[in-house]
């Protein structure tokens, strides 16, 4: 089963830009949309942003806004989350998701049917 584990994330200060990346343990990854979610404290689990398979659609939640942007590297088996202007509200642990999915061209945006998960990293924007 493919594994996921995501690398980057730490401290920031409002204005400051990061860039996330999830590395896949293998090629199986081809065949699963991905996405990031993140948790915010005292808060639950929602989506920041979706990929299918071969990139060619990407969904973003609400409150990103247009400061980040997802995508994907199929060789080198990677996911990626570029953050831009962050914000304090920004903090929270952010993690990667993978879901096989048969339809090449679908986003998802319901964290419940992804089945697999990094551990997750924290990013901490200062004001």
């Amino acid at each position: 089963q493919v594994q996921l584990v995501e690398i980057g994330g730490g401290a920031v200060k409002a204005g400051d830009s990061m860039r996330l990346t999830c590395q896949a343990s293998d090629e199986s990854v081809e065949d699963y949309a991905l996405g990031w979610f993140r948790q915010r404290p005292g808060s639950q689990r929602e989506f920041v942003a979706g990929i299918s398979i071969f990139g060619g659609n990407t969904g973003y939640g609400d409150f990103v806004k247009g400061r980040f942007f997802i995508s994907r590297n199929r060789v080198l088996k990677t996911l990626y989350l570029e953050m831009h202007d962050l914000e304090p509200e920004d903090t929270a642990v952010y993690y990667c998701a993978a879901k096989p999915e048969r339809n090449s061209g679908r986003v998802v945006g319901n964290g419940d049917e992804y089945v697999i998960w990094g551990q997750g990293t924290h990013v901490a924007v200062s004001s």
